[in-house]
């Protein structure tokens, strides 16, 4: 359910009918995502999986929080990127407004690397509900499908898994020179990268001049896309209802 098209007075009486209840909260980024993929691409990704969620377990879904840190993308057009300190104040304050209206159970589901560390400080610190944050690739069916169809050309930005979600939801982008793959990226630089560790916006364009970062987006398809969302949908609804339950 949308808490966007919902009036005050059915959320309170949502609100009013658990001892304990929860919100879907998605949160994204607004930037460019190589040659195939589309700016909102986190942003679409994950508000469609806590759409898809927040149906099966009749949870209220928020607002996407689609403005927060990229600063390693600015060199790209379309980009917006916010400070973190920008970006923890707000989800600071969301966390806080919602928590004083009575939503006890506060499930964030991520959609951006960069996200992490400044939400996981942020509901640390949090103590009028329970607050916890996943990322749509983290559940195991999830990762099985996007080793199944990408190995190791998953990468970790413009990932085929992403863009095929997209190409399920909106529309396919021709790959054009991104038929080639990219830079592969060895386990090593992997780990060194996680969470978005890019480095300044002109070293980063400098290095993935096509803003892939190991991820051969071309391997993306519709049919890909759609069972990678109901493998998220169903692995987070599951993960929802025992968090409220």
């Amino acid at each position: 359910m949308r808490l966007d098209l919902a009036t005050w007075g059915e959320v309170e009486a949502y609100l009013a009918q658990s001892n304990a209840p929860g919100i879907l909260v998605p949160v994204g980024s607004t930037e460019q995502h190589g040659p195939m993929g589309l700016i909102g691409t986190d942003a679409l990704c994950a508000e469609a999986v806590a759409r898809g969620a927040g149906e099966r377990t009749g949870a209220y879904v928020a607002p996407t929080l689609a403005y927060t840190p990229a600063p390693f993308n600015m060199g790209f057009p379309g980009t917006i990127s916010v400070s973190e300190r920008t970006f923890r104040g707000l989800f600071s304050d969301i966390l806080h407004a919602l928590a004083a209206q009575g939503f006890l159970r506060i499930y964030v589901l991520n959609a951006h690397g960069a996200n992490l560390a400044p939400m996981q400080a942020v509901a640390e610190s949090h103590t009028k509900a329970q607050v916890r944050i996943r990322s749509w690739w983290e559940f195991e069916a999830v990762n099985a499908l996007r080793r199944g169809y990408y190995g190791e050309w998953e990468g970790l930005h413009a990932t085929p898994s992403e863009v095929a979600i997209t190409q399920a939801l909106y529309r396919t982008v021709p790959p054009g020179a991104a038929a080639e793959p990219p830079r592969a990226l060895g386990p090593a630089e992997l780990a060194a990268r996680a969470g978005d560790k890019h480095g300044t916006s002109d070293q980063h364009r400098a290095e993935f001049p096509d803003g892939r970062v190991g991820a051969h987006s071309a391997l993306a398809r519709p049919e890909h896309g759609f069972a990678i969302l109901d493998a998220a949908i169903t692995a987070l609804a599951a993960d929802y209802a025992a968090f409220t339950g």
